[in-house]
């Protein structure tokens, strides 16, 4: 069960945005991951907690920051409800998207898995519903992904093979790369894996 910790900051003027303090897990009926995030002084920011199936599809997901929480799955494309901390404003929200996204590490990992692309196959189109941080605003998004190479690299404790996914915003056309290996970001815009207590999980 990987164990670590990402740095987060702005894709653009690298302003830090704070650390994620992660752990994960597969299992027969698919893949959770649990995090803490904090800010850039170390105090509690949020929450994330997303659970996918064997076929990457969202079965729960969690997020809260200090104002907002947000709790959805995919039920008829994606459902969620927005609440803040008392429940007294509830939104409910539903779109005809695959999946969910935002600034957590977790995302990138289930949307690779949600794809199952292979090496030199064309870019496939992706709809996600975005939530922004801090205030968990939902946002739809189209992206295309495609898998670069698959490149299997020696270490002490075997094999590990590094995806190169190549993502595109369709609305804006930034593109950029992301480095994924099992269930753990390497590298990717504005995440920096700054450590990792085991070796991460090997998807099925």
């Amino acid at each position: 069960m990987p164990r670590g910790r990402y740095s987060l900051h702005d894709p653009h003027d690298h302003t830090p945005l704070g650390e994620e303090h992660f752990h994960c897990a597969t299992g027969p009926s698919g893949w959770r991951y649990v995090s803490r995030t904090t800010t850039p002084s170390g105090e509690q920011r949020g929450s994330v907690d997303l659970a996918v199936d064997d076929l990457g599809r969202p079965i729960r997901l969690e997020l809260q920051t200090a104002s907002w929480q947000v709790r959805g799955a995919a039920i008829d494309g994606v459902t969620w409800v927005r609440t803040d901390p008392t429940g007294t404003h509830a939104d409910e929200g539903t779109a005809p998207a695959h999946a969910f996204t935002g600034t957590s590490p977790a995302f990138l990992v289930a949307t690779a898995r949600l794809l199952r692309l292979t090496p030199g196959s064309p870019a496939t189109r992706v709809r996600l519903v975005a939530f922004t941080d801090p205030v968990l605003a939902p946002l739809t998004v189209d992206q295309s992904w495609a898998l670069l190479d698959s490149e299997a690299h020696t270490t002490d404790n075997g094999p590990l093979v590094v995806d190169a996914y190549q993502v595109n915003a369709l609305d804006t056309g930034e593109q950029h790369t992301i480095h994924i290996a099992g269930d753990v970001v390497l590298a990717a815009p504005g995440i920096e894996l700054e450590q990792l207590d085991s070796p991460p999980s090997v998807f099925p």
